[in-house]
C-alpha cells in the first residue's frame, strides 16, 4: 500500500476528455520550478524554498475552478471532495505523527543510542547500501512505502547527521528501498490492483517484476556503495541502550502489520516514556513542546497535500485524465507491436501517476486502458502488470510533489527537487525496464485488423 496523496473526487458518469484540463498542473510546476530555477540562478542558497510549494499552487487551484465552472461541475464541491478524502486526510496524520516522533527521538536521544550501539561499527561504504536493504525488506513485509518512510527516515537521519553522509544521499537510499520493496509486495495495494485489472495472479505478476527489480537493485546497491565512502562514524558520548527501544518497537510493529498510524503511536508515546526515564531533563513539558516542534515542521507539506488532492479531483472531473487515455490509446493503435504496446502501457501509467500524485489511482484509472492495449498487442498479462505497476512506482518515486518525496524531504529539511535526483534506484528501475521493452527479440509483428 502506498497510501500516496490522492486524486481524489469521482468521476461524473460521463467525462468529456480535455486536454485543457490538465494546464492547472502545468501552471503549478511552471511556477515552482520556474522560481526555484531562478532564484537558484541569482545566487540564492535556497532558491526552492523563496516561492513555498502551498502559494505556488493556489493559481493553479484558480484555473482549475474556472475550467470546471465553464464545464457545469461544482468548483468548490469538487475542490472539498479532493482535499476531504480519506487518503489524503490519513496522510495528514501520519505527516504529524512522524514529524512528532523524529522532534522526540532526537531530544531524548535516541539517535546517538543508535549510533553509539550499532552503527559506528559499521563500514562506512556499507552504510547507505544497508539502509536501502532495511528499507526494501520492511515495505516488502508491510506492502507499503509510506509506512516504511516514516518508520525509517527518522534512523536514517541520524546515521547522516552521525556518519557525514549528505542526508539527501541517506534519505534517496531509504526511498529507493521502500520503493523496491513495495512494488515486489504481494500485499502491495498497488500490485493487487494491476494484477486485478490485468488478469493475472500475483505469483506471476512477482516473477515478471522480479527480473527487472532485481538488476535495478543489484545496480542500486553497486552505486550506493560506491557513494558511501565518508569518515568512520564518531560514537557520540555514552547514552543510556535503552533509548533504543522506541525505535525497535515501532520497526517491529510495522514488521507485524500493524496500522502506522498506530505504529507511529505508539513509537511516540513510548519515545515519551523513555525520555522520561533515562534522558536528563526530559519531562512534560519539553515533550509537549517537541511533539508541537514537530507538527510545525509538517505544516508545508500538509498543506501541500490536502491542495494537490483538491486540484487532482478538479482536472479528473474535467476530463483532463480522460484526454491523457485518449491520447495513449490512439497512439497504441496506430502501432501493432507488442514493444509498442509496453511502451503504451508504461506511458499510460507514468503520465496519469504524473497528474494525480498516485501510483495506486493511477494504476485504478489506466488499468482497464491497459488490458485492452495488451489483448490488442500480444503483451502477457503479468508482463503488462509488472509494466503497469513498475512504472507507477517509478514516477511516484522521483515525484517532487509525490507525499513519499515530500514526507522524506521534510522529515529531513531538504530540498525535494534535491532528493528526486537522489533516488537511484527508481531510476535505474526506469532505465532497466525501457531497456528491456527495447531489447531486439524475436517478437511476431501484430498485423492491424
Amino acid at each position: 500500500m502506498n497510501n500516496a496523496t490522492p486524486s481524489g473526487g469521482g468521476l461524473p458518469a460521463q467525462v468529456r476528455p480535455s486536454g485543457v484540463a490538465l494546464t492547472p498542473l502545468l501552471v503549478f510546476l511552471a511556477l515552482f520550478f520556474g522560481a526555484g530555477l531562478y532564484f537558484t540562478a541569482h545566487g540564492e542558497a535556497m532558491g526552492f524554498y523563496q516561492l513555498r510549494a502551498p502559494v505556488a499552487i493556489l493559481p493553479a487551484l484558480a484555473l482549475a475552478a474556472f475550467i470546471a465552472r465553464r464545464r457545469g461541475i461544482k468548483a468548490l464541491d469538487t475542490l472539498l471532495s479532493g482535499m476531504g478524502d480519506p487518503n489524503v486526510v490519513l496522510m495528514c496524520l501520519i505527516f504529524l505523527l512522524a514529524g512528532g516522533f523524529v522532534e522526540v527521538s532526537k531530544a531524548i536521544g535516541a539517535v546517538d543510542a543508535i549510533v553509539s550501539l550499532g552503527i559506528g561499527h559499521v563500514h562506512p561504504a556499507l552504510l547507505l547500501p544497508g539502509l536501502f536493504l532495511v528499507a526494501g525488506f520492511i515495505s516488502l513485509s508491510l506492502g507499503t512505502s509510506m509506512g516504511t518512510i516514516a518508520a525509517v527516515a527518522p534512523i536514517a537521519l541520524g546515521v547522516s547527521d552521525a556518519s557525514g553522509l549528505d542526508r539527501v544521499l541517506v534519505l534517496g537510499a531509504v526511498i529507493g528501498g521502500a520503493t523496491f520493496g513495495d512494488n515486489l509486495s504481494l500485499i502491495s495495494d498497488t500490485a493487487i490492483i494491476a494484477t486485478r485489472t490485468q488478469g493475472c495472479s500475483l505469483r506471476e505478476k512477482f516473477q515478471a517484476n522480479l527480473k527487472l527489480a532485481l538488476p535495478a537493485a543489484v545496480l542500486t546497491l553497486v552505486v550506493l556503495g560506491l557513494l558511501g565512502e565518508t569518515a568512520p562514524v564518531e560514537t557520540p558520548d555514552a547514552v543510556s541502550p535503552w533509548l533504543i527501544v522506541p525505535y525497535l518497537v515501532v520497526l517491529g510493529l510495522a514488521l507485524a502489520g500493524l496500522d502506522v498510524i498506530l505504529v507511529l503511536g505508539a513509537g511516540l508515546v513510548l519515545a515519551g516514556v523513555f525520555g522520561a526515564l533515562f534522558a536528563v531533563d526530559f519531562g512534560v513539558a519539553a515533550y509537549a513542546g517537541d511533539i508541537w516542534a514537530g507538527f510545525e515542521s509538517m505544516v508545508e507539506i500538509l498543506l501541500l497535500s490536502l491542495l494537490v488532492g483538491g486540484l487532482g479531483a478538479l482536472m479528473k472531473a474535467t476530463g483532463g485524465l480522460a484526454w491523457l487515455a485518449s491520447v495513449v490509446g490512439r497512439f497504441a493503435r496506430g502501432h501493432k507491436s507488442r514493444r509498442a504496446g509496453e511502451i503504451s502501457i508504461a506511458t499510460l501509467s507514468a503520465t496519469t501517476d504524473m497528474f494525480t500524485a498516485n501510483n495506486t489511482v493511477a494504476i485504478l484509472i489506466s488499468g482497464g486502458l491497459a488490458r485492452d492495449i495488451a489483448q490488442e498487442h500480444g503483451v502477457p498479462p503479468a508482463r503488462a502488470a509488472s509494466v503497469l505497476d513498475i512504472f507507477a512506482c517509478v514516477t511516484q518515486g522521483v515525484l517532487p510533489y509525490g507525499a513519499q518525496i515530500l514526507l522524506a524531504a521534510s522529515l529531513g529539511a531538504v530540498s525535494p527537487i534535491a532528493l528526486a535526483g537522489s533516488v537511484h534506484y527508481s531510476w535505474l528501475l526506469g532505465a532497466v525496464a525501457v531497456l528491456a521493452m527495447l531489447w531486439p527479440t524475436a517478437r511476431p509483428q501484430l498485423q492491424p485488423a
